[in-house]
C-alpha cells in the first residue's frame, strides 16, 4: 500500500485526523570518497516509508513528513561538502517543528539516521514531552554497524541508490571500536582520525546485506511504535539486549558543533 506522505495531502485530509507523524532526520554529511553526503538522509527515509508501509491499514493513523536534510555534524566540517547547523540550531528546529506539528497531530516521531545529532535531539524531544507533548525520538542502528561509511552503509546504500556509491574510490579507515576511538574524535574531529573520512571498512559490502540491514530496521521500529513505549531520554522502544545507543562524536569548539 502507498505510503502517505504529508507533501501530497491538502488540510481537508487532516482536519478529522490526529495522525502518528513520522519525520525522518539525516544530515549532509562526508560518508568516505565513495558514498554522498546525503546518506543518512536515505537510510531514515528508506527506514521511515518501509516502516509506514508495514503499519498501512494495521496499525495507528500514519503520516510521513519530508524530511530533514540538515543535522549536527561539526565533527564532519573538515571535509567539504558537510553542511552542520549546529546543536542549538537543530534543537530549536525540532521543538518548534513539534509544537506547531502537534498543534494537529497526535504523536510525532523523530527517526534519526545520524548518531550526531542525539544530543540535540533527545533534548528537544525531553522538551516537548516536558510540555505534554506526545514526541520521540528513534535510531537507525542496525545490528552489527560499523562506525562511519563502512560496510553498513556502504550496503544500505548500495541497495538504495547504488548509482551514487562510487566503490573503486572506497578504502578502509581505522576500523578501531568506535569507544577507543572517541577521545581523539572529541580531540581532533574525523578528519584528524581519518583522513579519508571512513571509520570501519567498506569491504564486502553489498545491496543484499543493505536489503537485509533495511529490513530489521523497519520490522523492529513497527514493533515499537505499536508498542509505544518511551523512555525518560525520549527513545521510542528500548536498545536491544546489551547494546547501547552510541554517544555521539562532537567536535571541538568553533566547529559547529
Amino acid at each position: 500500500m502507498a505510503t502517505t506522505r504529508l507533501a501530497d495531502l491538502t488540510w481537508p485530509d487532516l482536519e478529522r485526523r490526529r495522525p502518528l507523524v513520522l519525520l525522518p532526520l539525516g544530515s549532509c554529511e562526508q560518508h568516505g570518497p565513495h558514498l554522498p553526503l546525503d546518506t543518512d538522509t536515505a537510510v531514515a527515509r528508506a527506514v521511515t516509508e518501509r516502516t509506514a508501509a508495514r503499519l498501512d491499514g494495521d496499525g495507528p493513523d500514519l503520516v510521513v513528513a519530508p524530511p530533514l536534510t540538515y543535522g549536527a555534524s561539526g565533527e564532519h566540517e573538515g571535509f567539504p561538502g558537510t553542511v552542520s547547523i549546529g546543536h542549538d540550531a537543530l534543537r530549536l528546529l525540532i521543538t518548534e517543528i513539534g509544537r506547531s506539528l502537534l498543534r494537529w497531530a497526535g504523536r510525532l516521531l523523530v527517526v534519526n539516521g545520524h548518531g550526531g545529532n542525539l544530543l540535540g535531539l533527545a533534548d528537544a524531544v525531553t522538551g516537548l514531552r516536558g510540555e505534554s507533548r506526545d514526541a520521540a525520538w528513534w535510531p537507525c542502528v542496525p545490528p552489527g554497524t560499523d562506525a562511519h561509511a563502512g560496510r553498513t552503509e556502504t550496503s544500505l546504500m548500495l541497495r538504495l541508490r547504488a548509482p551514487a556509491v562510487r566503490p573503486d574510490r572506497a578504502v578502509a579507515g581505522p576500523t578501531e571500536p568506535l569507544h577507543l576511538l572517541m577521545d581523539r574524535l572529541v580531540a581532533e574531529s574525523v578528519r584528524g582520525v581519518s583522513p579519508s573520512g571512513v571509520l570501519g571498512d567498506p569491504a564486502g559490502a553489498g545491496g543484499s546485506e543493505g536489503e537485509r540491514l533495511l529490513e530489521h530496521m523497519a520490522d523492529r521500529l513497527a514493533a515499537d511504535i505499536r508498542a509505544w513505549t518511551v523512555s525518560e531520554q525520549g527513545r521510542l522502544g528500548a536498545p536491544p539486549t546489551g547494546r547501547s545507543v552510541r554517544r555521539p562524536v562532537t567536535a571541538r569548539s568553533g566547529e559547529g558543533s
